[in-house]
């Protein structure tokens, strides 16, 4: 981050770089997050559905008809010991071997584990695999994970929102849950800059999501191992965190993004809620394989 000096406050304007579509766990066509985005004012918008890129056409059609830049990434699953951990991939090659077979393999592995948590769900709830598959938007191409269990169930009257099931037998608590096999976040930053990609962990320093969060020690070894940044401005991330991620960021020289972590209806997070400035977005495209449209 030579050319341009990190932010140390949330951006007032710039890009959200973290929102889900119909491909993943989003409610909305990349379309209608493209459109939204334009009418919101955003300076650009980014498309990161968990584990796959097949939203990205779609997504890259909207933005050019609408005269709105876009970076095209991935949340990607991993998992670090005994934290869960998502890393956005953006701007790599979609074509790249390595990223192919690891997102191949954790979406079969993501697809087996929610059946499973499905035939224990529907032993004490009107639930099946097939009103699972009913929740799905986009086919095979949708990764299929726990918030469609959870529109099943709301589907079928257990609950209201999709917020509810999550808070009761969607919960990673429950005793239906069942852990999500999951790549290495070493592997995931290897593949990701194989692919001539720029890895973001997101919501770093959100305590609601693990118990146990990436120690300093582990950030500062992946960092080592071809880390790009840290997403700080995050609803997840408390004051202290942000504070925390921040200073990490100094000491590696690390990127400091941010995003709303939008997913449509399907949560309450705000499109454009949390934002990148355009010199951390100019510094990513330079890094990354793929031209910004």
């Amino acid at each position: 981050m030579t050319h341009f000096q990190m932010p140390t406050e949330p951006p007032l304007v710039g890009w959200d770089i973290h929102c889900h579509t119909v491909f993943s766990d989003g409610t909305q066509t990349p379309a209608s997050l493209v459109d939204e985005a334009k009418r919101r004012g955003l300076r650009g918008v980014g498309i990161s559905d968990h584990d796959t890129s097949a939203g990205w056409p779609d997504a890259r059609q909207a933005a050019l008809e609408a005269s709105m830049p876009l970076l095209r990434g991935t949340e990607i699953t991993a998992v670090d010991g005994d934290v869960s951990v998502h890393v956005l991939g953006l701007q790599y090659d979609p074509h790249n071997a390595h990223i192919t077979k690891l997102f191949d393999d954790t979406r079969a592995a993501r697809l087996k584990r929610t059946q499973r948590m499905v035939q224990r769900l529907a032993e004490d709830y009107p639930i099946s695999w097939q009103s699972v598959l009913a929740q799905v938007k986009e086919g095979e191409r949708t990764t299929v994970g726990r918030p469609h269990i959870a529109d099943a169930l709301v589907a079928a009257g257990v609950y209201r929102t999709r917020g509810e099931a999550f808070a009761g037998e969607v919960s990673a608590s429950s005793k239906y849950y069942i852990p999500t096999p999951s790549p290495s976040t070493r592997e995931v930053v290897r593949a990701v800059s194989e692919a001539g990609g720029v890895s973001i962990i997101a919501h770093a320093g959100d305590a609601s999501r693990n118990r146990l969060l990436l120690s300093d020690e582990r950030i500062a070894a992946l960092a080592d191992e071809g880390l790009a940044g840290l997403e700080v401005w995050h609803r997840g991330n408390s004051p202290e965190q942000r504070a925390r991620l921040l200073d990490l960021a100094r000491r590696f020289g690390l990127l400091v993004t941010g995003g709303s972590d939008w997913h449509g209806a399907g949560k309450p997070n705000e499109l454009g809620e949390n934002l990148t400035d355009e010199a951390t977005i100019a510094e990513i495209v330079r890094r990354g394989a793929l031209p910004l449209d």
